[in-house]
Protein backbone atom coordinates (compact mmCIF):
# COMPACT_ATOMS: atom_id res chain seq x y z
CA UNK A 1 0.00 0.00 0.00
CA UNK A 2 1.40 3.39 -1.00
CA UNK A 3 0.39 6.60 0.78
CA UNK A 4 2.06 9.19 -1.44
CA UNK A 5 -0.49 11.55 -2.88
CA UNK A 6 -2.68 11.66 0.23
CA UNK A 7 -1.64 15.27 0.59
CA UNK A 8 -1.35 17.08 -2.70
CA UNK A 9 1.21 19.71 -3.59
CA UNK A 10 -1.23 22.48 -2.63
CA UNK A 11 -1.15 21.31 0.97
CA UNK A 12 2.66 21.11 0.85
CA UNK A 13 2.82 24.63 -0.63
CA UNK A 14 0.53 26.08 2.03
CA UNK A 15 2.37 24.32 4.85
CA UNK A 16 5.74 25.59 3.60
CA UNK A 17 4.33 29.09 3.17
CA UNK A 18 3.12 29.07 6.78
CA UNK A 19 6.54 27.87 7.95
CA UNK A 20 8.39 30.55 5.97
CA UNK A 21 6.02 33.31 7.13
CA UNK A 22 6.55 32.27 10.76
CA UNK A 23 10.32 32.52 10.27
CA UNK A 24 9.93 35.90 8.56
CA UNK A 25 7.76 37.08 11.46
CA UNK A 26 10.60 36.25 13.85
CA UNK A 27 13.07 38.25 11.76
CA UNK A 28 10.74 41.25 11.62
CA UNK A 29 10.15 41.04 15.38
CA UNK A 30 13.93 40.96 15.85
CA UNK A 31 14.24 44.08 13.69
CA UNK A 32 11.66 45.88 15.81
CA UNK A 33 13.35 44.77 19.02
CA UNK A 34 16.66 46.15 17.75
CA UNK A 35 15.27 49.52 16.63
CA UNK A 36 17.54 51.26 19.14
CA UNK A 37 20.63 49.06 18.70
CA UNK A 38 23.57 50.97 17.22
CA UNK A 39 24.73 49.78 13.77
CA UNK A 40 21.91 47.22 13.51
CA UNK A 41 20.82 46.39 9.97
CA UNK A 42 17.33 44.90 9.61
CA UNK A 43 16.87 41.52 7.95
CA UNK A 44 14.08 39.84 6.03
CA UNK A 45 13.47 36.33 4.73
CA UNK A 46 13.14 36.16 0.95
CA UNK A 47 11.38 32.97 -0.09
CA UNK A 48 8.38 33.70 -2.30
CA UNK A 49 10.19 33.35 -5.64
CA UNK A 50 11.88 30.13 -4.46
CA UNK A 51 8.48 28.80 -3.42
CA UNK A 52 6.92 29.71 -6.77
CA UNK A 53 9.77 28.06 -8.66
CA UNK A 54 9.55 24.93 -6.50
CA UNK A 55 5.79 24.74 -7.08
CA UNK A 56 6.28 25.02 -10.84
CA UNK A 57 8.98 22.32 -10.74
CA UNK A 58 7.31 20.10 -8.13
CA UNK A 59 7.14 17.14 -10.52
CA UNK A 60 10.92 17.16 -10.83
CA UNK A 61 11.57 17.03 -7.09
CA UNK A 62 13.28 13.77 -6.26
CA UNK A 63 13.40 12.50 -2.73
CA UNK A 64 14.19 8.93 -1.84
CA UNK A 65 13.24 8.28 1.76
CA UNK A 66 14.81 5.37 3.52
CA UNK A 67 12.58 3.05 5.50
CA UNK A 68 13.76 2.23 8.99
CA UNK A 69 12.20 -1.19 8.76
CA UNK A 70 11.21 -3.36 5.78
CA UNK A 71 7.72 -3.76 7.26
CA UNK A 72 7.00 -0.01 7.04
CA UNK A 73 4.63 1.37 4.42
CA UNK A 74 6.59 1.90 1.19
CA UNK A 75 6.90 5.29 -0.46
CA UNK A 76 7.43 5.90 -4.14
CA UNK A 77 10.65 7.57 -5.23
CA UNK A 78 8.75 10.73 -6.16
CA UNK A 79 6.97 12.40 -3.31
CA UNK A 80 4.58 15.24 -4.19
CA UNK A 81 5.87 18.50 -2.82
CA UNK A 82 9.44 17.34 -2.16
CA UNK A 83 10.78 20.26 -4.24
CA UNK A 84 8.56 22.55 -2.18
CA UNK A 85 9.87 21.14 1.09
CA UNK A 86 13.44 21.90 0.05
CA UNK A 87 12.74 25.67 0.03
CA UNK A 88 14.55 27.33 2.92
CA UNK A 89 14.52 30.99 1.91
CA UNK A 90 17.37 33.43 2.10
CA UNK A 91 17.98 35.93 4.91
CA UNK A 92 18.86 39.29 3.43
CA UNK A 93 19.84 42.53 5.05
CA UNK A 94 17.44 45.35 4.18
CA UNK A 95 19.06 48.61 5.26
CA UNK A 96 17.32 51.94 4.84
CA UNK A 97 18.72 54.59 2.55
CA UNK A 98 19.29 56.95 5.47
CA UNK A 99 20.46 55.19 8.64
CA UNK A 100 20.34 57.07 11.92
CA UNK A 101 23.28 58.84 13.52
CA UNK A 102 24.08 55.68 15.47
CA UNK A 103 24.17 53.59 12.27
CA UNK A 104 20.86 51.87 13.01
CA UNK A 105 18.98 51.21 9.76
CA UNK A 106 15.62 50.15 11.22
CA UNK A 107 12.58 52.22 10.24
CA UNK A 108 9.97 51.25 12.79
CA UNK A 109 6.95 52.20 10.65
CA UNK A 110 8.23 50.15 7.73
CA UNK A 111 8.89 47.13 9.95
CA UNK A 112 5.42 47.36 11.48
CA UNK A 113 3.96 47.52 7.97
CA UNK A 114 5.96 44.44 6.94
CA UNK A 115 4.78 42.62 10.05
CA UNK A 116 1.13 43.42 9.34
CA UNK A 117 1.44 42.29 5.71
CA UNK A 118 3.23 39.10 6.75
CA UNK A 119 0.54 38.39 9.37
CA UNK A 120 -2.26 38.84 6.83
CA UNK A 121 -0.57 36.45 4.38
CA UNK A 122 0.11 33.97 7.21
CA UNK A 123 -3.55 34.01 8.26
CA UNK A 124 -4.69 33.58 4.65
CA UNK A 125 -2.39 30.56 4.23
CA UNK A 126 -3.71 29.02 7.46
CA UNK A 127 -7.31 29.51 6.33
CA UNK A 128 -6.62 27.97 2.91
CA UNK A 129 -4.83 25.01 4.53
CA UNK A 130 -7.80 24.50 6.85
CA UNK A 131 -10.13 24.44 3.83
CA UNK A 132 -7.94 21.84 2.11
CA UNK A 133 -7.96 19.66 5.22
CA UNK A 134 -11.73 20.08 5.56
CA UNK A 135 -12.09 18.77 1.99
CA UNK A 136 -9.95 15.76 2.87
CA UNK A 137 -11.91 15.17 6.06
CA UNK A 138 -15.18 15.41 4.13
CA UNK A 139 -13.90 12.93 1.54
CA UNK A 140 -12.95 10.45 4.25
CA UNK A 141 -16.31 10.73 5.98
CA UNK A 142 -18.10 10.30 2.64
CA UNK A 143 -16.09 7.19 1.86
CA UNK A 144 -16.98 5.47 5.14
Amino acid sequence: MQIDGMFNSTVALLAKSIDMRAKNHNLIASNIANAETPNYIPKTLVFEQQLQDAFKNRKNGQLTPSAADARHIPFSSKIPGSAIQSVSGEVRETPTKTPGKDGNAVELEEEMSKMAENQIKYNASVQMLNKQLELLRSSIKGAL
